[in-house]
């Protein structure tokens, strides 16, 4: 299980808080393994020099067809910044047909509670997943 670890661009402030986002990924088939897991890469450098971004790890289940982002952000502005950009706008639209299903959740922490932690962020996504669901029926 390829797992890119905490990583902070921007220290966190010693007092405040910081928005969280947590994603869940599965795509269709293993032929679309390798071509998500490279463009994440290339989201994953984006992140790592982006403004308001104060961390960030990614897990990779390639056999399961599953990948994982946790982030944390200075606040949703520039989470959405980060996204609307290039490089992750275009990944993000080029990826649309390959995906199964996907989850995303978010909240707010202190920023002395960073970094997240991945049993965290999975149980939230959890959570939201049913949620979902739910919302679906």
């Amino acid at each position: 299980m390829p797992t890119l670890p905490w990583t902070v661009p921007n220290p966190p402030p010693p007092h405040g808080t910081a928005f969280v986002m947590a994603s869940r990924f599965e795509v269709r088939t293993l032929k679309d393994v390798p071509r998500f897991f490279l463009r994440s890469l290339a989201a994953w450098k984006q992140v790592r020099s982006a403004p308001g971004a104060y961390g960030a790890s990614l897990i990779a289940q390639p056999a399961r067809r599953v990948f994982y982002t946790l982030s944390a952000w200075q606040d949703r502005d520039a989470l959405y910044a980060y996204a609307r950009t290039e490089p992750h706008r275009g990944i993000m639209t080029s990826l649309r047909s390959t995906m199964r299903a996907s989850t995303f959740t978010f909240w707010e922490v202190d920023t002395t509670g960073l970094p997240i932690t991945w049993d965290d962020a999975r149980r939230r996504l959890t959570e939201q997943a049913r949620t979902d669901a739910a919302g679906d029926a």
